[in-house]
């Protein structure tokens, strides 16, 4: 199977709508070729005009672990062309930098979940696409997740650099595919083109979504494979919570705890008040001692959420509705248990951290509510699922 960059690079006919243009790239450390070649390095070789480099959050490099933390501007040490960041003094491109192109390339590998910055981080650029009248390609890659849709849709009002639009937890489409439906839904005047992939097959085991033959390449610090990025849907919620989500660990993002949780105590309510919801993988209580982040040094005892193996069903696994289990069977057991941490969250200062990521106050709300029931929470996100789906199916390329 080809990626966008390697059809891209492999078809002059497709590279000649660049012919004559000052092309700018948006990438990351993912944003490689077949060859593991970055993308960077390809176009140029090409003999594509790259005038300008811009990164997400992250950066170009990918070297800053966590939220909040800001790339600079710099200028690139092998090329010499400017490289802007947009998670930085600012995460929208500013007027100045639009002038540097005609053309941007958009080249991220996304995680396929509306909380993971990226997908705004597009959205940012299309409005100023549309704007500055400058053409916007994604260059597609594939939604590791796979087509799978699950959470409750981002509320109005509660949009973010978390929350780009109306859309649930888990989305299910492409970059190629989300930018359609950002220029549709928000009404862009944009010239916009999506460089498809070639043989995709999001339904194909082993990987739904990931194709075998490509080697995974962390699109951000800490997504290191493809199970954190199948739990992530879920464990993102960690971050608006004062559990440990194992950012200090060597599985980031695939697990939960604290000093003060009995494990498996946890696990045996999650699976009493609701045990179909933990379908499709396998919980094992574990220990660990992060060696940065929440509770930096001390012992924790906590759950992993195996997605893969023998015990993984694709389409079975929600780990959405695994991650409020977890939390909902805390405030069972712990009822006092101060479980959502107030923090500035992306930059969100007035809102709670676990609502923000949530785009809206519903699932704290049933957590807290000790008469509210998983009937309750599943109704009303079944509810926005079969909505998001039915919305989504005229932008779906494959």
């Amino acid at each position: 199977m080809k990626f966008g960059i390697d059809r891209l690079l492999a078809d002059p006919a497709l590279r000649a709508g660049l012919d004559g243009k000052r092309v700018a790239l948006l990438a990351h450390p993912a944003s490689v070729t077949e060859d593991l070649t970055h993308s960077l390095d390809a176009l140029m070789a090409a003999g594509v005009n790259i005038t300008a480099v811009f990164g997400p959050q992250h950066g170009v490099r990918g070297d800053l672990q966590d939220n909040m933390m800001e790339s600079p501007d710099f200028t690139d040490p092998t090329y010499g062309m400017p490289v802007f960041s947009l998670y930085g003094e600012v995460r929208r491109p500013k007027p100045e930098w639009m002038g540097a192109f005609d053309v941007v390339l958009i080249d991220l590998q996304d995680l396929g979940c509306r909380i993971y910055t990226f997908i705004t981080t597009l959205l940012y650029m299309l409005e100023a696409g549309a704007k500055y009248g400058k053409s916007v390609w994604v260059l597609d890659r594939p939604n590791p997740v796979g087509r799978p849709v699950e959470g409750l849709a981002l509320l109005p009002g509660w949009e973010s650099f978390v929350g780009a639009g109306p859309m649930p937890m888990r989305h299910g489409l492409t970059m190629g595919e989300l930018g359609r439906w950002f220029v549709d839904h928000f009404g862009l005047d944009v010239e916009y083109r999506v460089i498809e992939m070639e043989g995709w097959a999001p339904e194909a085991g082993p990987g739904f979504g990931w194709p075998a033959a490509r080697i995974w390449i962390n699109p951000s610090p800490n997504a290191p494979n493809l199970v954190m990025a199948r739990d992530y849907a879920g464990t993102v919620m960690l971050e608006g919570t004062t559990l440990s989500e194992g950012r200090g660990t060597t599985r980031p993002l695939e697990l939960f705890g604290a000093p003060d949780l009995d494990a498996r105590k946890v696990m045996a309510e999650m699976e009493a008040l609701a045990p179909e919801w933990l379908s499709g993988c396998r919980l094992r209580d574990i220990w660990f001692q992060p060696t940065f982040h929440k509770h930096v040094g001390q012992l924790c005892n906590g759950v992993q959420i195996h997605a893969e193996g023998p015990g993984y069903d694709h389409h079975a696994f929600k780990p959405w509705r695994v991650q409020a289990l977890a939390f909902k069977a805390i405030r069972t057991l712990y009822p006092d248990y101060p479980l959502w941490r107030d923090f500035p969250y992306e930059y969100v200062l007035d809102k709670l951290a676990i609502d923000v990521i949530n785009g809206g106050p519903g699932l704290r709300e049933w957590v807290d509510d000790e008469a509210a029931e998983p009937g309750d929470l599943d109704g009303a996100a079944t509810a926005d699922e079969a909505a998001w789906a039915e919305t989504r199916r005229p932008f779906l390329l494959y």
